[in-house]
């Protein structure tokens, strides 16, 4: 979406006010108001602010210029109430898409009188958030396509090709291999297997779902979910690249130490990053330091040195920033190094497992043409 300022007259009258709960059932039945349009949407606004365009004028062009009729509703909303009077953070709060730490940084920009910075700062929070959500579909893609795929070859060469084979050896009799018998005991239960997995699938999630909110249950988890093989240090990484980058923001805002730890564990999904940020909360609260505060079982001693490092020098929000782009760097080469490792192993399993069946399809086979000669 393009923003064009220029001396063409845009429409006068303001959008007519629309009301305010219509607007959020409408919009929740047809999307979200996504991570990509709020970062277009930070942008095009600061673009505009930094411009000098007014700041109702900037709302109007934001609404002129959407052709999403849902998310120029929201912008409508917006423009309505800040016209009636309210701030731009009052009028965030009173919509259930923007979350507090959005809110809380605009209000922190506001008080401050430097919004358009913020909103910078939100844009490239949401641009880095867009990059991890690709980082992360780049590494679960290919093996999650290559293992439905080869659940798939296992269907049709367990129900359908083994089956075909089973009849023809019955036909002529004859001791058959052990590979070959368990390959059509195997076929022949197949369905009872399927049935079984997909049950303890079911009662696994249903189970996650009873479980999600005791907190011995979501810790457990989430220590669980580091020890995965490739995927575990990976996980952890994005998680304290979220905390570094929503610290980074709050700070540059002026937001105190304490609302900006507060702040970060709402946002934080991880629950075991979230229980060590609001431990260390409480712990700056009684005057420790926030590099003592922080569990080292959790972070490391790089991130531990330069949030000293910050600390002492009185940039802790240069630090963060600087740890966002190092996590951010160490998460693309993972990423990559993860891609050239599952890609051959996902290929060598699919392999194993076609070749062991049709190893144990034509092994009777040699004796079974003998017969046949005879």
């Amino acid at each position: 979406m393009r923003i064009e300022v220029s001396t063409q007259k845009q429409h006068n009258a303001v959008p007519k006010t629309q009301n305010t709960s219509l607007i959020k059932k409408e919009y929740t039945v047809f999307g979200k108001f996504s991570n990509k349009r709020k970062e277009a949407f930070y942008r095009e606004f600061s673009l505009l602010l930094k411009s000098g365009v007014d700041f109702n004028k900037a709302l109007e062009l934001l609404i002129t210029q959407e052709k999403n009729k849902h998310i120029s509703s929201i912008y409508s909303t917006i423009l309505t109430q800040v016209i009636r009077g309210k701030s731009l953070h009052e009028s965030l709060q009173d919509l259930s898409e923007f979350s507090p730490y959005e809110v809380f940084s605009i209000k922190a920009g506001e008080e401050i009188r430097r919004l358009p910075e913020v909103l910078d700062e939100l844009q490239k929070y949401y641009e880095r958030k867009i990059k991890i959500k690709r980082q992360i579909t780049s590494i679960f893609a290919y093996p999650t396509f290559v293992l439905t795929l080869t659940i798939g070859v296992l269907y049709f060469m367990l129900n359908y090709v083994v089956p075909m084979f089973s009849s023809i050896f019955k036909q002529f009799g004859g001791e058959l291999p052990w590979i070959t018998q368990f390959v059509i005991k195997l076929s022949a239960r197949f369905n009872t297997i399927a049935l079984v997995f997909v049950g303890t699938v079911a009662a696994i999630i249903i189970a996650h779902k009873l479980l999600k909110s005791s907190e011995r249950y979501k810790l457990a988890l989430g220590h669980a979910i580091i020890r995965i093989p490739l995927f575990g240090k990976n996980i952890k990484r994005i998680a304290l690249m979220k905390f570094c980058q929503a610290m980074t923001l709050l700070l540059s805002a002026k937001t105190s130490l304490t609302e900006s730890l507060e702040l970060t564990a709402s946002i934080v999904d991880f629950y075991p990053l979230k229980k060590t940020i609001l431990q260390a909360k409480e712990s700056v609260i009684k005057g420790v330091p926030l590099y003592e505060s922080l569990d080292r079982k959790f972070f490391d001693t790089k991130i531990i040195t330069m949030i000293t490092i910050g600390e002492e020098v009185n940039e802790l929000d240069t630090m963060f920033d600087k740890l966002t782009k190092q996590l951010n760097d160490e998460m693309e080469f993972a990423t990559k190094t993860i891609g050239s490792i599952i890609e051959p192993l996902m290929i060598f399993i699919i392999a194993i497992i076609v070749g062991f069946i049709l190893i144990a399809m034509y092994y009777p086979m040699f004796s079974l043409s003998q017969v046949i000669g005879n």
